[in-house]
């Protein structure tokens, strides 16, 4: 099917934390179906992470495998903690593209450690990025939804279903997601704007410290069973995940709001 054609044909769609993983999967795969995307990143690894973020360049091979598919993206690189930068970088975007249809909260970040390890600061930048971002995408967003109807989607986790350990601050913050999404879907569902959220099981994405993985096998082997799928895959894919976004951009999907959207392999069933 032509992106002329597509599920989303004609929409206008904001994606943060859209130069790698997830992100660039959920632009593309929206491209591909017609959209056209307003891309922000931050592109600036941040110290209390243990892996690296995007650059600039990432996302701008985003926004070149947009155009790929004869759809617009307009790129900003912009901290989602900072509402105000987000809040002009969407205003831009939607003056460029003349519209917004839908936001797609996905940037997020994890941390790792136990509960007696995990410092503030930690906390601070988990929860600054995972939920205020979320919510700084959603009300950067609303002013442009709220006339005409749309759709929030906000990237949760299956740590946000489940009492996932070692990543404190990401479950709550996730929870956190969970309950600023319900709360909103009630609150906007009188204009039509639909809000919901999506669960994924472990993604291969860039977000992924390798501490986790020493923590289960040197100390805490025990909690090994939480982290299962109850599919037989270790990972799922990006596309997995942006398959259900796409969903929830497109008009298929109008009357479907205050969801919890699981593509999680059933890990939140065990």
């Amino acid at each position: 099917m032509s992106a002329s054609n597509g599920r989303v044909a004609g929409k206008r769609v904001l994606v943060t934390g859209a130069a790698r993983g997830m992100g660039r999967s959920h632009a593309v795969r929206l491209a591909e179906e017609g959209a056209d995307l307003i891309l922000v990143d931050i592109c600036e690894s941040l110290p209390t992470l243990e892996y690296p973020l995007a650059s600039p360049e990432d996302l701008e091979e985003t926004a070149r495998l947009v155009e790929k598919h004869d759809r617009r993206a307009i790129t900003h690189i912009v901290d989602v903690r900072d509402s105000t930068a987000l809040a002009a970088a969407v205003d831009d975007g939607v003056e460029q593209l003349g519209g917004l249809d839908a936001a797609v909260a996905n940037a997020g970040v994890l941390t790792v450690g136990t509960w007696d390890t995990t410092t503030p600061d930690q906390w601070r930048t988990v929860l600054d990025v995972n939920l205020i971002g979320t919510w700084n995408t959603c009300a950067a967003a609303l002013p442009h939804l709220v006339e005409r109807g749309g759709s929030l989607i906000n990237i949760s986790s299956a740590a946000g279903l489940k009492g996932t350990p070692l990543h404190l601050p990401y479950t709550a913050s996730k929870h956190g997601v969970v309950g600023l999404s319900r709360a909103l879907a009630n609150e906007l569902a009188a204009v039509n704007v639909r809000v919901n959220t999506v669960h994924p099981t472990g993604v291969e994405t860039g977000m992924r410290p390798e501490s986790l993985h020493e923590l289960l096998a040197d100390k805490r082997p025990d909690l090994v069973p939480v982290f299962l799928n109850a599919m037989p895959i270790v990972m799922a894919e990006a596309i997995d995940i942006s398959n259900a976004v796409l969903f929830l951009v497109s008009d298929e999907s109008r009357f479907v709001t205050g969801m919890e959207f699981k593509v999680d392999a059933g890990v939140t069933i065990r």
